[in-house]
């Protein structure tokens, strides 16, 4: 896994016009509309992944 996971394209105006923002780590910034913004991760959620019958994955 890396150490920076980069989104595909800008969450306000869809864009892929994307470059790392110098605010620190996940900040990004949108070439396209010119906006800044910053992804976090947050954690996972406590009921987790269960599997289904039929081998699937259920959320």
């Amino acid at each position: 896994m890396s150490e920076r996971a980069a989104p595909f394209h800008c969450p306000y105006c869809g864009d892929e016009d994307l470059r790392p923002g110098e605010q620190g780590h996940g900040a990004w910034e949108c070439g396209a509309c010119n906006r800044a913004f910053q992804l976090k991760f947050l954690g996972l959620l406590a009921r987790g992944v269960r599997r289904t019958d039929n081998g699937g994955e259920a959320i």
